[in-house]
């Protein structure tokens, strides 16, 4: 009952995000984004963050094409966990598994830096252990992470408690200060900040540890 954490070319934290779920206890597996299935015991996939095809054409938009991909989509169909991080978010974007897209920071550069965010929802597996309107602290490091999505869809969020988690003082001009949102049916999630950057005291704190750890738990129940 494992972990799956894709890899694509460009993919940079597949191993901060497998060593975030060693110190969780959870079995892991890094699948190449060539294969065209998901090993048979995944639990949970993970998408992690980086530079998939080192965001020639917009980031996220190449990957979605890979192989392991339509694995994930009929994974997640079937009701399977699937996490996107950074990178990961926009490639879950691009393949349309969450709505909106990620587009260049308002500032257009790039952004690197521990950032405040609002629990806004917790009534899903990824932020059950957390209490709503409580502020946690997760890293940033991305340059295209201003999250857009037109005004009835975001009614529709709202409405629905899509949208998980949100930036004090707003760092790249996300419509409504959306750091992290999921689908309808709340088994598909994506966020900007790097959860997996955030799992010990001595990296500065672990409130991405929680995160992780409830998801891995509610997959394996499901």
């Amino acid at each position: 009952m494992s972990v799956a954490i894709l890899q694509f070319p460009g993919t940079n934290c597949e191993m901060d995000m497998a060593y975030a779920y060693k110190c969780i206890g959870a079995p892991y597996t890094i699948v190449w984004h060539q294969e065209q299935v998901l090993p048979k015991d995944t639990k949970l996939v993970i998408v992690p963050g980086g530079f998939s095809y080192g965001d020639y054409l917009r980031s996220g938009a190449i990957a979605r094409f890979s192989p392991i991909m339509q694995a994930v989509r009929e994974f997640a169909m079937q009701g399977g966990y699937v996490l996107g991080i950074c990178n990961g978010f926009q490639i879950l974007c691009e393949a349309r598994l969450l709505p909106g897209v990620l587009k260049r920071n308002n500032s257009l550069h790039f952004i690197s830096q521990n950032q405040k965010l609002c629990v806004k929802n917790t009534n899903n597996a990824f932020l059950s252990h957390y209490k709503k309107e409580s502020v946690i602290s997760l890293p940033i490091a991305h340059a295209d992470g201003c999250y857009f999505i037109d005004e009835q869809s975001l009614r529709a969020l709202q409405k629905n408690d899509q949208i998980l988690l949100t930036y004090v003082d707003n760092p790249n001009g996300s419509v409504a200060d959306i750091a992290g949102i999921c689908n309808e049916q709340k088994n598909v999630f994506g966020l900007m900040p790097h959860p997996e950057r955030a799992i010990e005291n001595l990296l500065g704190g672990v409130d991405g540890l929680e995160m992780l750890a409830s998801l891995y738990h509610t997959a394996l129940q499901h």
